[in-house]
């Protein structure tokens, strides 16, 4: 008799377990990842928002496995060694933090070196963390995977280079598309005879094959991996760009080639300590650098973008049921700090809809902003109020948060600014105010003080706390309040509702309802 079909075991893959049983599930459980790749050991550990999970513990040490492989054809011994050192304390660290078993993945150096089966038992009897070695394709599948889970709806070309090799793989649709690997991890490249020129006509005959295997790649070219996460602090020192998050950093192809240009006609180390680059990634620079030249020239996309979410959240984005794949991990995130530090969660939404009638016309891609910003609103009632707003402007600027450009951290930063603080006073954020245009710092003041107002209106979930209606033609702003909360418009609501006002170049008018 066949088994039924409802008892068979799904296969979770790395973790072994379901992580979503619930996909309605908002929170996440505590998971630790182990990546042990060509070039480091890290173990990441998540937590919080399940859509956007938050890095609760992340450690990474340079073993360098993959050093010297082409030559000998088995891992580095010094790297070897040190990798062990590290997973030793991985799993002693997971022990401490009471976490269920680690789960662990190599790459191009493990899956490639005659050790790497001897190196995998060696680990497994000495720390009980059992390795699961992955193919190219599969490493190019989880990097592509990973970015999905930071920007929804991302469409272009994935480049996640290692120590060993460098993974390519199509995004669009919330799909991964075609996908390849190639021997170009700095690691490798550096036992390419015939210096500089011999590596980059091995370059060069590599893109050629895989342009033949991809085709045009035009549209955005998203960057994972330590080496470009290096190049694009360096890019960002040449620049004097003030906001010093990588993820979804952009870069143009000329901006790209003046920084290699840059580097090149730098002191490295100069440059290494100002960046705060470590030396062992200024060291594997050249060779990458080698390899972004001739990928742009090659597949001419329209801009460039450092993710850095890759393979371990990729792991996570596997698990993941399609329901909670498609939330906004932005509104998902502000949801979570909203339950766990907002002295009324829940209010937020009714304080995005309490300020809507100011946003009538806005885009979609405003109104997740301004929903978000809802939610944050309370968030950071701990601080001391002298320094609420700076608090509230430095935390979503800089905040681990997927699904936002950095002009869109301004936005947000801006208004909580404004929730809390009638004017900028402080020019300690003034090089950042640039990232956004003039018009999308006014509309977050407006936001801000629409925040700073309603919250004055604080009542009970069910009852009303009155509404707004703007007339943009006529430059009225009207306030319709029930007669129960006519209490709480106070003096200092009157100033706050004026104050609104002004930002929005409009006279009050204020209605009672019966």
């Amino acid at each position: 008799m066949d088994k039924p079909a409802e008892t068979t075991v799904p296969d979770w893959g790395p973790f072994g377990r379901p992580l979503f049983d619930d996909p309605s599930a908002r929170a996440l459980s505590r998971v630790g990842v182990v990546d042990v790749g060509s070039n480091s050991v890290r173990m990441v550990v998540f937590d919080g928002a399940a859509r956007s999970p938050a890095y609760f513990y992340n450690e990474k040490v340079m073993c360098a496995l993959g050093a010297g492989l082409s030559d000998t054809g088995r891992l580095n011994p010094r790297g070897r060694v040190r990798a062990m050192d590290a997973l030793r304390r991985f799993q002693h660290l997971a022990a401490d933090l009471d976490l269920p078993p680690l789960h662990a993945v190599a790459t191009a150096a493990v899956r490639e070196a005659s050790d790497g089966p001897e190196f995998c038992a060696e680990v497994e009897r000495e720390t009980g963390l059992r390795i699961a070695v992955i193919n190219g394709e599969e490493e190019a599948r989880l990097s592509a995977q990973g970015v999905l889970l930071g920007w929804p709806g991302a469409h272009g070309l994935i480049c996640d280079i290692g120590g060993s090799s460098m993974e390519l793989a199509e995004i669009g649709g919330g799909k991964v598309g075609r996908r390849v690997s190639t021997p170009l991890g700095p690691l490798k490249l550096k036992d390419i005879k015939g210096g500089r020129r011999g590596r980059k006509d091995h370059i060069k005959a590599v893109m050629e094959d895989l342009t033949n295997r991809l085709g045009p790649q035009r549209d955005r070219l998203f960057l994972v991996g330590g080496s470009w996460r290096a190049f694009a602090r360096i890019d960002m020192l040449r620049r004097g760009y003030p906001l010093k998050v990588l993820h979804e950093y952009r870069m143009t192809t000329k901006q790209v080639r003046d920084t290699i240009k840059f580097i090149e006609a730098s002191d490295p180390e100069k440059i290494r300590s100002k960046a705060g680059v470590s030396g062992s990634r200024m060291a594997l620079l050249p060779y990458a650098m080698d390899v972004l030249s001739r990928l742009i020239r090659t597949f001419k996309p329209k801009d460039i973008a450092i993710s850095s979410y890759g393979i371990r959240e990729g792991l996570l984005y596997e698990q993941m049921p399609q329901r909670l794949r498609d939330r906004d991990p932005l509104i998902e995130a502000s949801y979570f700090s909203e339950a766990k530090d907002a002295r009324l969660p829940g209010f937020g939404k009714h304080l995005f809809d309490f300020v809507m009638p100011l946003f009538r016309s806005a885009p979609a891609s405003k109104v997740r902003l301004i929903k978000a910003a809802c939610l944050l609103h309370d968030v950071s009632w701990r601080a001391h109020p002298d320094y609420r707003a700076e608090i509230c402007f430095d935390n979503v600027t800089r905040a681990n948060l997927g699904g936002l450009k950095h002009s869109e951290r301004i936005f947000i930063g801006l208004a909580l600014q404004h929730r809390y603080r009638n004017k900028r006073e402080s020019d300690q954020f003034e090089a950042l105010y640039g990232l956004l245009d003039e018009n999308g710092q006014k509309q977050a003041e407006v936001l801000g003080k629409a925040m700073r107002f309603g919250a004055m209106l604080w009542m009970q979930h069910e009852v009303k706390m009155g509404r707004l209606r703007f007339y943009p033609k006529k430059k009225v702003l009207e306030l319709v309040l029930p007669k129960a909360t006519v209490p709480l418009f106070s003096e200092v609501a009157e100033a706050r509702l004026k104050s609104l006002a002004d930002a929005l170049k409009s006279e009050v008018k204020v209605t009672v309802q019966k």
